[in-house]
């Protein structure tokens, strides 16, 4: 896709620069969160589940997830980690020139603002807590891109803001309350997004190495990521020993549908091992948390 054929600042500048098929991503735990806590209200007085809350909070996971990736475009190219000429995933907004820095900049300072006063209402649900796990979010947003990736961390950012916060933040605004299976349940979420991050590390683990960026992919090198990456998937769907003890038995059968397919990914990760190709594995991967999500949720609601 050359830069001739999008316009500078343009709607489908913009779309590519929201990367729509990440948003999986930040859908799934709230999806996850929302079916825990629908079908643990019929233990609580009736019609205890609150849709606009519900809604809400979808909005402020999606809106955020857009910010993340304008933040990331702008500051990865403003520190020249985006290399039009040696880059390996998708292009990026910035670097094409499809969005100038100085739109960038105000679109990350208009979604941020967007997402706080979206997510500002949740305080009539879960309480003023909610302002302290706002600011939390938006920060970390910051963070990750600018310093914390760099060291290492990022894994550990989306066991935390792709599982635990975003499920059990979720199951609480509803239920006013956290459960043992509810955490452990968004423990299994966080590992299964950060296949994700995975593999978008085990296609850049060169280029990350010479840009200074120590992710765990870096540390551990390309066969310990191979392993890591299959036993994320396999610990995550064993995680959902929790459902069926809380006799929910298709939320642990169905799932098993995402490890088939999470295996079959990471055989074609071995054979690519390295290169564009790479992107089929990403792309494989944002699928095979969709499908996680919705087996989870599905098999929550129907049994």
């Amino acid at each position: 896709m050359s830069n001739q054929t999008i316009k500078q600042n343009s709607i489908r500048a913009w779309i590519l620069a929201a990367r729509p098929k990440t948003l999986s991503g930040a859908a799934v735990p709230v999806l996850i969160g929302l079916s825990l806590a629908y079908t643990d209200a019929s233990f609580y007085e009736a019609d205890v589940f609150s849709w606009p809350a519900a809604i809400l909070c979808m909005l402020f996971a999606l809106i955020m997830q857009i910010d993340a990736n304008f933040i990331n475009d702008f500051f990865d190219y403003a520190r020249g980690n985006d290399d039009a000429s040696t880059r390996l995933g998708p292009l990026r907004a910035c670097t094409q020139g499809w969005v100038s820095t100085y739109a960038m900049k105000r679109a990350i300072a208009s979604t941020t603002c967007i997402a706080c006063i979206v997510g500002l209402p949740l305080i009539f649900y879960g309480g003023l807590e909610m302002i302290l796990i706002g600011l939390v979010c938006v920060l970390f947003c910051f963070l990750y891109t600018t310093h914390l990736s760099y060291i290492g961390l990022g894994d550990v950012l989306v066991l935390l803001f792709f599982g635990i916060i975003p499920v059990c933040i979720t199951y609480y605004i509803q239920l006013h309350t956290v459960t043992w299976q509810v955490f452990i349940a968004s423990l299994a979420c966080g590992l299964v997004i950060d296949t994700l991050l995975i593999v978008n590390n085990y296609r850049d683990r060169e280029n990350d190495q010479r840009d200074g960026k120590n992710t765990l992919v870096v540390k551990i090198g390309e066969k310990g990521t191979e392993h890591l990456y299959l036993l994320i998937g396999i610990v995550a769907c064993l995680l959902g020993i929790t459902f069926w003890a809380n006799h929910h038995i298709l939320a642990f059968i169905l799932p098993l549908i995402y490890l088939l397919l999470h295996f079959f990914t990471w055989l074609k990760m071995k054979r690519i091992h390295y290169g564009l190709q790479l992107n089929e594995c990403l792309g494989e991967t944002a699928r095979n948390i969709l499908i996680y999500g919705l087996t989870v949720s599905v098999g929550l609601l129907l049994l």
